[in-house]
C-alpha cells in the first residue's frame, strides 16, 4: 500500500479513535475513499484496530454495500422488483449496459461506472426507477437514458 494511501486509513481510523465498535462506519469511510475495500485497506484497518484480519473480512463481506473488488465513481442501481420489471425495468438495464459496455456486477474499464441490479427499492410509485450516487430517477424509459447519464460522464 502506498504511504499515501496509509495516510488515508490512518485518518480515518484516527477520526473514529480507532474504537473497534466502528468497525463498519470505519469500513465505510474507506470503501468512499477508494471506492471499494482493496486488500491493502482492510489489512492496515485490522491492524490499527488490533482486531483478527478474519474479523475485519468477515464484517466486509457480509453487507452488501460493501466490495471487495473496485468499483467505479458512480454507483448506478436500477431495480428490477415486481412494480420496475413490469414497467420495463429490464430494457433500461440492458441499455445502460450496452451504452457503458458492462455487464450488471460489473464496473466500467475507466472506473467510472459500477452497473447493479438490485430487487427492490422500495419506491414502486416512481417505477421504473434507477438510482445513480444516491439519487433517484423515477418513471424510467430507455429514451431517458441518455440524458439522464449526460449529468455523469
Amino acid at each position: 500500500m502506498k504511504a499515501k494511501d496509509k495516510q488515508k486509513v490512518a485518518a480515518i481510523l484516527d477520526r473514529y479513535q480507532r474504537d473497534r465498535g466502528l468497525l463498519v462506519a470505519i469500513l465505510q469511510d474507506v470503501q468512499s475513499e477508494f471506492y471499494y475495500l482493496p486488500e491493502d485497506a482492510i489489512e492496515e484497518v485490522s491492524r490499527g484496530l488490533g482486531i483478527p484480519l478474519t474479523q475485519t473480512y468477515s464484517v466486509a463481506t457480509f453487507f452488501k454495500a460493501f466490495s471487495l473488488k473496485p468499483r467505479g465513481r458512480h454507483l448506478i442501481n436500477v431495480c428490477l422488483g415486481t412494480a420496475c420489471h413490469v414497467r420495463g425495468a429490464v430494457r433500461i438495464l440492458d441499455k445502460m449496459g450496452r451504452d457503458l459496455n458492462v455487464k450488471p456486477g460489473d464496473t466500467t474499464g475507466d472506473l467510472r461506472f459500477t452497473l447493479e441490479r438490485v430487487n427492490c427499492v422500495g419506491a414502486c410509485a416512481l417505477g421504473p426507477i434507477m438510482i445513480i450516487n444516491g439519487k433517484y430517477h423515477g418513471q424510467m424509459s430507455t429514451d431517458k437514458v441518455d440524458s439522464v447519464l449526460k449529468d455523469y460522464v
